[in-house]
């Protein structure tokens, strides 16, 4: 169906062909200036050249071509040819009919059921979750959602660091000191239990890691148990399958937190085996190659303007690196999922590995050449002071800590602002979490994800500004309007649209403009865009005009079903940036 601008396009495209032009001139899009149009298409520029005449030649044929269609109640040529369009009131109704009906929202199948694998998350086992994980889980995780709406079937990867030298490390302590019981013990269903074991190897493992960096001897032993742990020799290899189930039920209880969603749990250990047989067919390809007793993989092209290293498959000593497996996960998804696409959200300082990694299974043939492989790198979170967010005493903060810090300021915030003061404290909590919740993730994904941004928590808990909680409360106060009106929310009635109506009519009409720009380059701040921009033309209507109190049944009915249709639309987008509305405030 698409957004009204790209319906226009169309008609306007068939006006084009009718003058022997090509129907792309007819790109429409909303007006720069709405006090002088709707729309506009500046085609005649272009096609002044093809059509060897002056623009505004070109585009007085055109407007007299669309002059004949009644879906125009204007159209004129502004300045050296320019094309200013506006719709008539009925078109627009009927298209806004048409949209609130369809479950897409406007919203065109772009994505006909191709396969795409989204890589985000990447947490590593035995570690608590920290801020450094924030982003690519709320970035991928919404990416995922955005393009499994627009008819893709997506499966959302986390991609743990559960098979290098650090369990080695980890395990080899336990055992040593004949602690394994800590381990093994350990009961899966039993929050303390876990909890009591997580913070167990919060504090052992920097402990291992420190003494094997200092001494040699040590480190040895970690690379021995590294190895029996990967030849599945036991007690190692039980060891380890106790940890991998209690890191993953606390990722689990991050990610819930979070509202982040995962379809495949799924970490360099269910690789491992794919590895030998991938480098043999890779040596015998010609593709991998001995480099100074390492197996290795060139990727270097003569065009380069930059040196680009080879891809290290094995090391001198046989050690494996994240290459390694990230190519052997490259052959798992290929096996077993057949993407059409396999999208890396991931630190864009990464950039460097991925292109070798994606260089080097293209030379290898691990996917063919129409499969997308593509690196949706992004920026840093900084706090206020413009570096890195650390806490106060310069250290990583945990993710668990940063949600309850989100939950308290925002408690704060609308105990400021005298909301949710009659709900019971279960429903006030509840309420403080979303609030939170929508505050971290708004703050994240309103910019482009390629960009760095500061964090700063007094800013982004406001009610007030582009904010999280300042959307979140006109959505409920759109939902409360409803409420009071006795009106369903899934309900739309016929439109009567005066003036002050008619600018958040025409905005409802651009959210497929907003979706498929979020889907073409993975960049959901298109979402967050509009949101805001809809909140604020929903603020302006109900400050302009009367809703309830409208004594015209009709003119009540049309504005409460634009309020209905805005309520939507929030809900739709806010679901797509993984964001939940309370139900009140």
């Amino acid at each position: 169906m698409g957004s009204l601008a790209q319906k226009l396009s169309g008609i306007v495209g068939s006006a084009f062909e009718s003058q022997g032009l090509d129907k792309s001139f007819g790109t429409v899009r909303v007006a720069d200036r709405p006090d002088l149009a709707q729309f506009q298409c500046n085609g005649a520029m272009a096609a002044s050249k093809a059509a060897k005449k002056n623009p505004r030649e070109v585009a007085g044929a055109i407007v007299e071509e669309l002059q004949k269609n009644p879906v125009f109640s204007k159209v004129e040529i502004a300045g050296p040819g320019f094309i200013n369009i506006n719709v008539t009131d009925d078109y627009l109704s009927a298209y806004l009919k048409e949209t609130g009906a369809d479950k897409r929202a406007g919203v065109s199948d772009l994505g006909h059921n191709e396969t795409v694998v989204l890589d985000y998350g990447g947490p590593n086992i035995a570690k608590a979750m920290h801020v450094g994980h924030l982003r690519s889980a709320i970035i991928g995780d919404s990416i995922r959602r955005i393009m499994k709406f627009v008819g893709y079937k997506t499966l959302g990867d986390v991609h743990m660091g559960d098979w290098g030298t650090h369990m080695g490390m980890l395990i080899d302590d336990y055992i040593t000191r004949g602690e394994e019981k800590i381990v093994l013990d350990t009961n899966l269903n039993s929050q303390s239990s876990i909890d009591a074991l997580m913070e167990d190897m919060a504090e052992r493992y920097p402990r291992a890691s420190g003494a094997a960096k200092e001494n040699p001897d040590l480190m040895a032993r970690a690379h021995a148990a590294t190895v029996k742990l990967q030849n599945k020799e036991q007690p190692h290899y039980g060891l380890w399958e106790k940890i991998r189930d209690v890191s993953i039920k606390g990722m689990e209880r991050n990610y819930a937190a979070l509202n982040v969603f995962f379809d495949l749990w799924k970490g360099e250990a269910d690789v491992h085996d794919y590895i030998a047989p991938m480098v043999e067919d890779l040596q015998k390809k010609k593709v991998a190659i001995e480099s100074d007793g390492a197996q290795v993989v060139p990727v270097a092209e003569e065009s380069d303007k930059k040196e680009y290293p080879p891809l290290i498959l094995y090391k001198r000593d046989g050690a494996v690196m994240y290459g390694t497996t990230d190519m052997a996960t490259i052959v798992e998804r290929v096996k077993l999922y057949n993407p059409n696409k396999i999208v890396y959200v991931v630190d864009q300082r990464q950039g460097l590995h991925f292109e070798q990694l994606f260089r080097a299974a293209r030379k290898g043939g691990l996917v063919k050449a129409a499969v997308e492989l593509t690196h949706a790198g992004f920026g840093t979170m900084n706090g206020p002071d413009g570096k890195p967010f650390k806490t106060r005493a310069g250290g990583v903060m945990r993710l668990d800590d940063l949600i309850s810090m989100a939950e308290e300021k925002a408690k704060s915030r609308m105990d400021e602002a005298h909301l949710a003061e009659d709900m019971p404290a279960a429903e006030k909590a509840d309420v403080a979490h979303k609030v939170a919740i929508a505050a971290i993730k708004f703050a994240d994904l309103q910019n482009s994800r390629v960009a760095d941004y500061v964090f700063d928590l007094d800013k982004l808990t406001s009610f007030e500004g582009k904010t999280g909680p300042y959307l979140l409360y006109q959505a409920v106060r759109i939902k409360s309007l409803l409420r009071k009106a006795g009106y369903d929310i899934t309900k739309s009635s016929p439109l009567m649209l005066a003036d002050v109506d008619r600018p958040l009519a025409l905005l409802l009409t651009e959210l497929p403009d907003s979706i498929e720009g979020a889907v073409k380059n993975y960049f959901p701040h298109h979402l967050c865009d509009y949101a805001y921009r809809l909140a604020q033309a929903f603020s302006s209507f109900y400050g302009n005009c009367h809703i309830l109190s409208e004594e015209n049944k009709a003119l009540r009915d049309s504005r409460l079903s634009l309020c209905a249709q805005t309520y939507r639309q929030l809900e739709l987008t806010f679901g797509l940036l993984g964001i939940d509305i309370p139900e009140r405030m």
